[in-house]
């Protein structure tokens, strides 16, 4: 079958693949790492290689300096009366440890199989690179472009957006837009194009739990003292009934119901759970009773701990009992659930369940808000051709389970609605070892933007 991806767009990319591949592979060679402070001079190197590319591809770019970690923004803005396009990425990446579980170095790409290993190369350097290349399609070939973007790429996604949300607020103009698209996600399945609908908030907390002013012999003040380590057990083991029902009071209330036509969407995706029960190694799935696996992740809220520490944990036997206990736990959310809201609401069950004897504090860590999109209008029906164009196959429409904050950010900020569409795949080990985007996907990741751009230039509205 023939490719419906016009033809100067899709000889340019082919023309161009070998240059393109030598440039992701510059780009990716960049320690980018935002969490360490060691790697500060190769954050900026890559705000700046990324700026240079952004120049050679035809805009105009420059460096905002933050706080932290740069944002770049580069514009083209020669189509007056077209809509305007914003595009988000992110420059930085995860740390690379544990190193001796690379098959390749981290920061030198490799290619193998039809992979390109690095980090980086899907979480989101090769997402975000892609898209440059797309406009550079149009730009070389065309010399214009159907409508108007603005590219925004941040140095900290990987820790937090720290300065992300006041740039936005402080530059409402700079980025004012009529749709904004980012590629930081992953299709459902090989060759399978994928609109993404939804992503889940988070309002993540630390419990600790204090008891005696130090560590005890366990045998001279065990059965006296109230054990932290054992108040903490017990509190946590409140947060669920034996349904898998999250049992903090009001918890659901906010949860806005999915329309039976996406949920019917979700149940036709050819998903084996009991294959995916395999690929991740346990003897049986848990969970809410009541809900699928793929609207387990997709569409209801989790409350989870993600880490526990307390007492001796060392090698060999310290019959202590501990002075203190340690919880991290987060809580996925959905629309229309408030992280503040939910926050509010773990205090006072926390406060309910704790026993006399120790002293139970929390803090709250982070939050962000859930997502899900109306899927209407011209952009996603512009998005839907273009990935057909290059992929010959119809999008389908799946959720997410994690969260990207500036989703929100732009669509509470800007007043822009944003599309998400993704070209990673499942298991691609992004934040792991071996890390890798498919070769097929990069490049028709390039064709579907380049097309993207023709189709809701043509058909959208400023």
């Amino acid at each position: 079958m023939k490719s419906a991806v016009p033809s100067d767009l899709e000889s340019y990319l082919a023309q161009n693949d070998a240059r393109i591949h030598d440039e992701l592979f510059e780009f990716l060679r960049i320690p980018s790492v935002s969490a360490r402070s060691e790697h500060n001079a190769d954050t900026a190197r890559a705000a700046e290689w990324l700026r240079q590319s952004l120049e050679k591809a035809g805009m105009t770019a420059r460096i905002h300096p933050t706080s932290g970690h740069p944002i770049v923004v580069g514009e083209w803005r020669g189509a007056p009366g077209a809509p305007t396009a914003l595009v988000y990425g992110h420059y930085d990446v995860q740390p690379a440890e544990p190193l001796d579980l690379w098959t390749s170095p981290p920061f030198e790409p490799t290619v193998r199989d039809g992979k390109i290993y690095g980090r980086g190369s899907v979480d989101d350097k090769g997402q975000l690179f892609l898209h440059v290349k797309a406009l550079e399609a149009h730009l070389a070939t065309r010399k214009t472009l159907p409508l108007n973007i603005v590219l925004i790429a941040e140095g900290e996604e990987e820790v937090g957006s720290a300065n992300l949300e006041r740039f936005i607020s402080e530059n409402e103009e700079l980025l004012k837009a009529d749709v904004a698209v980012i590629s930081d996600s992953a299709m459902f399945a090989p060759g399978q194009p994928s609109i993404l609908s939804s992503l889940r908030g988070l309002a993540y907390f630390q419990i600790d739990v204090q008891g005696p002013i130090c560590d005890l012999h366990s045998g001279s003040y065990g059965g006296a003292v109230v054990n932290p380590a054992m108040a903490l057990a017990r509190i946590l083991s409140t947060m669920h009934d034996e349904n898998g029902h999250i049992a903090i009071d009001g918890f659901y209330d906010k949860v806005r119901v999915w329309e039976p036509r996406i949920l019917e969407q979700m149940r036709k995706l050819p998903f084996d759970e009991e294959d995916f029960r395999k690929d991740i190694g346990v003897s049986k799935l848990g969970g809410e009773k009541g809900y699928s696996v793929l609207e387990q992740l997709w569409a209801r809220p989790t409350c989870e701990v993600n880490g526990l520490f307390s007492g001796y944990t060392d090698e060999g036997a310290k019959t202590v009992l501990p002075a203190k206990a340690m919880a991290k736990v987060s809580c996925r959310l959905v629309p229309d659930q408030d992280p503040a809201e939910i926050e509010k609401l773990l205090d006072a069950h926390l406060m309910r369940v704790a026993p006399e004897g120790v002293t139970v504090t929390v803090t709250h860590l982070h939050g962000g808000r859930p997502w899900r999109a109306e899927l209407d209008g011209p952009v996603y029906d512009a998005a839907r051709r273009a990935l057909k164009s290059a992929f010959e196959r119809d999008a389908v429409i799946v959720g997410e389970g994690g969260s990207i904050p500036v989703v929100g950010d732009f669509e509470r900020i800007l007043g822009t609605p944003v599309l998400l569409v993704g070209f990673g795949l499942p298991g691609e080990n992004a934040h792991a070892p071996d890390e890798w985007i498919s070769e097929e996907n990069f490049r028709k990741g390039m064709s579907a933007m380049a097309v993207l751009w023709d189709e809701y230039g043509r058909n959208g509205k400023p």
